[in-house]
């Protein structure tokens, strides 16, 4: 256990970054919201869907 703690101690002081600050967290956040936001559009258009149900169509005959 003792060893385990001089392990961590050890590497946090090695690692100056402790994780990211608020304003890095902020744009993090945004970044995240607008990827998903981009993906949500892409999988939702006409195009995608007809090809999912072909696929998904395909893999049912093939299956049954």
């Amino acid at each position: 256990m003792r060893a385990t703690k001089m392990v961590v101690r050890r590497w946090a002081r090695m690692c100056g970054d402790r994780g990211m600050s608020t304003a890095e967290y902020a744009v993090g956040t945004i970044a995240a919201a607008a990827f998903a936001g981009l993906l949500f559009k892409i999988v939702t258009s006409s195009q995608v869907k007809s090809l999912l149900l072909q696929i998904i169509e395909k893999a049912l005959k093939i299956a049954g």
